[in-house]
């Protein structure tokens, strides 16, 4: 009995872990941080009194998203060269 619930307990553990990663590499989340970044810096910009900040807000929000695409790039040469 005592091995079914460590069991059950682990296949709810990997649920959640399972879930996480699916959330970490969606491109919901990229999608909700870039909006917010490019709303956040919108508003600082706006606030002081930045010329184009329309415009400029844009940098941010493409240098997060390009860090994202890049990222999975560079994990994966990292695992290659580092779990031999």
């Amino acid at each position: 009995m005592k091995i079914l619930k460590e069991i059950e307990s682990i296949k709810e553990r990997n649920k959640r872990v399972e879930a996480d990663k699916t959330w970490e590499i969606s491109w919901f989340r990229r999608i909700t941080i870039a909006t917010m970044t490019y709303i956040i810096a919108t508003t600082f910009l706006w606030s002081i009194k930045s010329p184009n900040y329309w415009l400029t807000s844009l940098v941010p929000t493409g240098g997060y998203l390009l860090s994202t695409l890049s990222l999975s790039f560079i994990k994966n040469l990292w695992i290659r060269n580092n779990l031999k």
